[in-house]
């Protein structure tokens, strides 16, 4: 299992073969897009220049990195040889089923089909497959290179020998694989996306500033960075997509998108990709500046 197609080369999908190469893996990196393959490719080449001023790694260690990594705007041709497939595609149920029809038709009958999803049903994804028995997936964190959990969600037919291929890989790439079964926002999403949507809902209601319950949360329960700070690292848009998968897999109003949240995402203002969220972006990517509409 060292040839390995990553389907999409945004934020998730270039973290993903990154990490792949680095691991002495050969990567398909398919985008259907020219230019997302380059910046891409660019933001691989920047993220390993960092590892090398830093010493982790050497320049020969970046460009062996770098080598092992082929770019394709054909699915069909970037499949053809791969024993597993991540597709890391935007989180939309519709553009995950249409690419997985097409994964099923283009790849070898052996080849595992994994998918990056944060809250979409595996065994949704699986059930437009021949395959459903060899569809899992794998929920790495943003950044990919750099955290260490990802998270390993069976689908209803998902086998026992796909799993325990997928955590042995896993471990391969020094990652920590954790199993988890197949519910709504499985573990990380089902318990960190709730206390987002709560965080915006504290902020709507007026109890406190967007610096103020970052801080309390920072400094009260140690975590590394606030809840307002982290959905605008995440992107609000694809906070609000999670806790609409999972208000629709639940029918409970705990899940109910915060009505700040849904303003905000239709007004454009999705955090650090669209330069403003609940912090404003304009002269720095850190979340110093508080954005005007909370100021």
């Amino acid at each position: 299992m060292k040839n390995v197609a990553v389907i999409g080369a945004g934020t998730m999908g270039n973290g993903i073969a990154h990490t792949f190469a680095q691991s002495g893996f050969k990567v398909q990196l398919i985008d259907i897009s020219e230019a997302a393959l380059k910046r891409g490719m660019d933001t691989i080449a920047k993220n390993l220049d960092r590892m090398v001023a830093k010493e982790k790694i050497t320049e020969e260690d970046k460009a062996e990195t770098l080598g092992n990594i082929r770019t394709f705007t054909d699915v069909n041709a970037g499949v053809e040889y791969a024993s597993l497939v991540v597709e890391a595609a935007t989180e939309n149920v519709d553009l995950k089923l249409k690419i997985f029809r097409q994964l099923d038709e283009a790849c070898p009958d052996d080849t595992i089909l994994a998918t990056n999803t944060s809250s979409i049903s595996i065994t949704q994804i699986a059930s437009v497959t021949s395959r459903p028995d060899m569809v899992i997936g794998m929920h790495f964190m943003n950044p990919v290179p750099i955290m260490k959990l990802v998270e390993i969600i069976r689908g209803y037919n998902t086998s026992d020998e796909v799993t325990d291929i997928i955590m042995e890989m896993s471990r391969t790439l020094g990652k920590v694989p954790v199993e988890v079964n197949d519910y709504p926002g499985f573990v990380a999403n089902r318990i960190l996306m709730p206390m987002i949507n709560e965080s915006i809902e504290t902020l709507y209601n007026g109890v406190a500033g967007v610096h103020e319950i970052d801080t309390v949360m920072k400094l009260g329960m140690a975590h590394p960075m606030g809840p307002l700070q982290l959905a605008d690292f995440i992107g609000l848009d694809v906070c609000l997509s999670i806790l609409e998968v999972m208000y629709e897999g639940f029918k409970n109003p705990k899940y109910a998108p915060c009505p700040l949240l849904v303003n905000m995402v239709r007004a454009g203002k999705l955090g650090v990709k669209s330069g403003e969220g609940f912090y404003d972006y304009s002269e720095s990517r850190k979340a110093e500046n508080v954005a005007k509409q909370f100021a």
